[in-house]
């Protein structure tokens, strides 16, 4: 197994890992999208990180061809378990729907799945339109981007939550800033000055009225 201290570069920054674990990524276009992280995703590959790419299920097929595209042997790399490619429906929104506390709970198995067949770190990579897909996750969207902080296992892994700015409304941004210690906007990866610790946020989440739902963000 190789050492976990291993470089890892996003838009050309090494990133120190402090500043890996949850990173929030905009684009608007998957042409930019796939520009911006595909270095990321070959170093990931050439190191022998593991990867899992979350995604709309419907785009499989066009994903594997950019990876391939960018000199990755995709299909190789699936069946050797080092690629994991999960669609929105076997992953956030299992079972047609979304359930916050699962799909947080199953968070650090996901990465500590990388660590159990040998891979020194996990790379994850989510197309974060699945909030869109389901109006419980949309309503809880700002909560469950906060409970990921408290969720990610501090090991080095890397996840970053990629939004498309042309899909998401000025609110989801702006939370999603709220969210992620790290921003990654026009190719460039800083410190997000927006940031707020999730215990505060927690604190303010239970502290508001949610019509219909009762006290939601201690659920």
């Amino acid at each position: 197994m190789k050492d976990t201290q291993q470089t890892v570069h996003l838009c050309g920054e090494a990133l120190s890992e402090s500043q890996r674990s949850h990173i929030c990524a905009f684009f608007h276009t998957s042409d930019e999208r796939y520009r911006v992280l595909m270095p990321f995703i070959r170093e990931g590959m050439e190191q022998g990180d593991k990867a899992v790419h979350i995604i709309n299920p419907s785009v499989r097929s066009q994903h594997t061809q950019r990876i391939s595209a960018a000199g990755i042997d995709a299909a190789r790399a699936e069946v050797e378990g080092q690629l994991e490619i999960v669609g929105w429906y076997d992953g956030p929104l299992r079972g047609g729907r979304f359930n916050l506390s699962e799909w947080i709970a199953s968070l650090p198995l996901v990465l500590g799945n990388g660590r159990t067949q040998g891979f020194p770190l996990t790379r994850l990579i989510a197309d974060m339109e699945w909030l869109l897909k389901d109006r419980e996750a949309n309503h809880r969207a700002l909560e469950f981007e906060c409970r990921v902080n408290l969720a990610l296992p501090k090991d080095g892994d890397v996840a970053i939550c990629a939004y498309d700015l042309d899909k998401f409304d000025a609110a989801m941004v702006i939370d999603a800033l709220r969210t992620h210690p790290m921003v990654l906007i026009s190719g460039i990866v800083q410190y997000n000055p927006f940031y707020v610790p999730p215990e505060e946020l927690l604190k303010e989440l239970n502290a508001r009225e949610f019509p219909n739902m009762g006290s939601s963000a201690t659920a």
